[in-house]
């Protein structure tokens, strides 16, 4: 499960970031997760509750933001939600290759005292 070492350098990343403010406390993180990222939004969950202990974050939330698959149509000049792995345009049917979002994962907010 990779969620744990994502979550390890999350972590790390919050922690450097809150030190640098010269915070004691992460009270919660917010992440952007896309959906053909590869990341199961539970496994990163259950890896945040078992990494926090003992750190900056321990006590803090955690929140994901799920971010789905996105891509632009040429030919309709619209962008639709991707639902298959071929990315057919569901209004003119035509196959994109334009991914716009869904790909995402990334630290986006970190409140720290």
């Amino acid at each position: 499960m990779h969620e744990f070492s994502i979550m390890q350098s999350t972590l790390e990343t919050a922690t450097q970031q809150a030190r640098a403010a010269e915070a004691t406390q992460i009270h919660r993180l917010k992440v952007r997760v896309g959906k053909l990222s590869g990341v199961v939004p539970e496994a990163l969950r259950f890896a945040f509750t078992a990494l926090k202990t003992g750190s900056l974050a321990d006590g803090a939330e955690f929140e994901i933001e799920e971010v789905p698959a996105v891509c632009w149509c040429a030919n309709c000049a619209a962008e639709f939600e991707a639902t298959r792995l071929n990315y057919e345009c569901p209004r003119c049917h035509q196959l994109s290759g334009d991914l716009r979002r869904g790909l995402e994962l990334e630290l986006t907010a970190l409140e720290i005292s």
